[in-house]
């Protein structure tokens, strides 16, 4: 249950066309849903704008599938992160809706909407091909949240050209997440050609000086780009995550202006 369906049934009871009792049944499940091995949280999405996502590593399939299922039932999007493959399979085979995005290890539901997003969209920029798993998971993610999203893929600082080419789309963004391993210095160069929001992600990728992420992480935080928000390492989906609820303080007049 999101703002907009729990809007809708509110209308339809002060229409007439749904009775106190069948509204009562339907918000039931409100706040959560004890499964026993979890108890799933269907306010989430009244409360934060976004349903609760699953995060399915360390989970069995069953688990993610008896978790997405509830979820679904709802009526609203879906989002499962840090899928196995083998999981992706069978929750897509047992839950009519779901697809499952290898790369990402990303599985979404998506109800279909009457219009396209519209406003800025959410660029997701990557420094490097090997940055592309989180990168996807970001894009992906943010798509699931109701973002326009737009992608540009190996811009890293090794050839800088590369990413001053594409600045007109870095201009035109409403949020820009760039992805980036080993040293980390793709955000601190965005950082300093925008005037939208930057949410900065450390990936693992690197030698082994790169320490796990640790060293891109370090220098993203320790950026000299003003503004640059940083998020955990491989942490795609709070980087989609932080630049929604950033587009969604804006008016729709103003998304649709910048």
């Amino acid at each position: 249950m999101d703002r907009d369906r729990l809007a809708e049934l509110l209308a339809a009871v002060g229409r007439g066309e749904v009775t106190v009792d069948d509204a009562l049944v339907r918000l039931r499940g409100l706040p959560f849903e004890d499964l026993g091995f979890a108890r799933v949280d269907h306010h989430r999405g009244v409360r934060n704008g976004f349903p609760e996502v699953v995060f399915g590593e360390g989970k069995t399939a069953e688990q993610v599938v008896a978790i997405a299922s509830r979820l679904a039932a709802s009526g609203g999007d879906v989002l499962v992160t840090r899928l196995a493959a083998a999981a992706g399979e069978r929750l897509v085979a047992d839950v009519p809706g779901f697809a499952y995005h290898a790369l990402a290890r990303v599985a979404m539901r998506r109800v279909p909407r009457a219009t396209p997003p519209d406003g800025p969209p959410v660029l997701v920029v990557s420094a490097g091909t090997a940055d592309l798993p989180v990168a996807e998971e970001a894009a992906l993610s943010a798509e699931c949240m109701g973002n326009p999203v737009e992608r540009l893929w190996d811009v890293g600082v090794a050839g800088l050209h590369r990413v001053l080419a594409e600045r007109e789309r870095l201009w035109e963004a409403g949020v820009v997440i760039v992805v980036a391993g080993m040293e980390g210095a793709l955000p601190s160069v965005v950082g300093g050609l925008v005037a939208c929001p930057v949410v900065a992600v450390p990936t693992s990728v690197g030698y082994g000086a790169s320490l796990g992420g640790l060293a891109a992480l370090l220098g993203m935080l320790n950026t000299c780009a003003a503004g640059v928000t940083v998020v955990n390492i491989d942490n795609g989906f709070g980087a989609a995550a932080a630049a929604t609820r950033m587009l969604q303080r804006l008016p729709t007049a103003a998304r649709r202006a910048q």
